[in-house]
């Protein structure tokens, strides 16, 4: 057994696997950015210029209606295949009420469900939002940053660009925990989209050539 088939770069009958077709693509990125850039055509200098501005169209403008749209069903609980119907919460009655041993129904849920509004938890909790202001911001310089470092050949920029993002918001998620949710699938999808927009942009590049 070779190195590269121990190490799982191989795929199945010889075909290169998912991690050695991103590598590729990634490192043929960086050597169309920096390497060849004197022997590029004018045509395509406007045709790469062209992908580089329709890829971080998609991975900003449109990121900005998917992540939103993804923080709304999971706070519905509802995947696409399997529909989620959440327990009907019981009135209290004078009976719970007198017997301490029955489980009394959250006050706030009780509420919610009467106003037919979110209840106090999930990605859409009002205090989760009011903790994460500036998040839609936060979320296109994000998706920004890690298209443009795919595109750039400079992959590990995503780690640099995670990190700060964390550590910037490690104070408001220590303090309001109710926060996390929504900012664990919130910047989980927005990482998705941008590496996904990302990675076709260099995909496009790799066809001009």
């Amino acid at each position: 057994m070779t190195g590269d088939v121990a190490a799982g770069t191989i795929g199945r009958a010889g075909e290169p696997s998912a991690t050695q077709w991103v590598n590729e693509t990634v490192t043929r990125g960086e050597q169309v950015t920096w390497e060849i850039a004197g022997d590029l055509t004018l045509g395509q200098w406007f045709s790469i210029a062209g992908v580089w501005v329709a890829t971080l169209v998609v991975s900003v403008v449109a990121g900005s209606w998917v992540v939103p749209w993804i923080l709304r069903k999971a706070s519905d609980g509802d995947l696409p295949w399997l529909p989620y119907t959440p327990p009907a919460v019981p009135p209290a009655t004078p009976q719970a009420a007198a017997d301490p041993g029955a489980p009394v129904p959250d006050p706030a849920a009780v509420q919610a469900a009467e106003a037919g509004e979110e209840p106090p938890s999930g990605t859409m909790n009002a205090q989760a939002m009011a903790v994460l202001r500036g998040g839609a911001w936060l979320g296109v310089l994000e998706r920004l940053a890690i298209t443009a470092s795919l595109l750039a050949g400079y992959p590990y920029g995503i780690a640099i660009i995670v990190a700060i993002k964390g550590l910037g918001r490690y104070p408001e998620l220590r303090e309001f925990p109710v926060a996390s949710e929504r900012f664990v699938v919130g910047t989980l999808a927005s990482l998705i989209w941008a590496v996904g927009s990302g990675l076709a942009g260099l995909i496009a590049i790799t066809a001009i050539l």
